[in-house]
């Protein structure tokens, strides 16, 4: 039966499920890397769009909101009288040359980014986090500066969503693996419960295919962007309960024999 096939099988047959159990163990670890890819599809995308939105957009502000500004020897000056403050929904941008504006006025912000007279700051959740221009000291950033930087990794992103997508998926597969043969632990437990004599090896290549229809539940959500109450909880309900279902597929006769 070919890797597709079992993919469909394994949606909603405990019976086929089980049948798997002997077969080759590459077959399985591909398979397992073969939905590892389809649940990470989603976020994968979400981060591709985010990179390219977010770059964009920071390229827009850059260029049409943010007045020109240098700062050199600690200090930030602008071609600004007064505190320049663009409010983009759920982030904002403060350019403050004059002193006015400071690390207490940022309390309220949710998300902000502040170039004040003497240092830039981090506004995350009330959270405020400051960092000194005299870090620069010898240096100069000016705004140019600052839309070459944005260019280059605009130029990079290429380079940079593969990579990230790379690290994504070998973590997302490491974490798989765990999560199968810790079901598989599982399932020495569910096959006494059932009377049943499998091995772990046989129980860990019946696991790996128990962990489908919850995978292809939660990449729909992700896909939606939908968030499902008690996630943790119901995809290990519903990956023990199939693992169950398949282990009682198996005969204790053919088992008998098998062993």
């Amino acid at each position: 039966m070919n890797i597709f096939k079992q993919f469909y099988k394994s949606t909603h047959s405990p019976k086929d499920i089980a049948s798997f159990r002997s077969q080759g163990i590459g077959k399985t670890i591909l398979y397992v890397f073969l939905l590892t890819l389809l649940s990470i599809l989603p976020t994968i995308y979400y981060l591709s769009t985010m990179v390219t939105s977010g770059i964009e957009s920071t390229k827009s502000v850059m260029n049409d909101d943010i007045p020109s500004f240098t700062i050199e020897n600690g200090t930030l000056s602008a071609e600004a009288d007064v505190p320049t403050i663009i409010d983009k929904g759920d982030f904002s941008i403060i350019i403050d040359p004059t002193g006015v504006i400071t690390n207490d006025d940022l309390k309220d912000e949710v998300n902000a980014f502040a170039l004040l007279k003497n240092e830039f700051a981090v506004a995350t959740g009330g959270q405020i986090d400051t960092y000194s221009y005299s870090m620069l000291e010898g240096f100069m950033l000016t705004k140019e500066d600052l839309i070459n930087m944005v260019d280059k990794v605009d130029g990079m992103k290429g380079i940079i969503i593969p990579s990230v997508s790379a690290f994504i998926f070998l973590f997302s597969s490491a974490i798989s693996f765990i999560e199968i043969s810790i079901l598989a632990w599982i399932g020495i437990v569910l096959k006494n419960l059932a009377g049943r004599n499998v091995s772990y090896r046989h129980l860990w290549r019946m696991a790996a295919y128990s962990v489908t229809l919850p995978t292809v539940f939660f990449t729909i959500m992700s896909a939606l962007n939908t968030n499902v109450p008690n996630s943790f909880v119901i995809n290990w309900f519903v990956e023990i309960i199939i693992l169950f279902l398949a282990i009682k597929e198996i005969t204790k006769e053919k088992t008998t024999l098998e062993n």
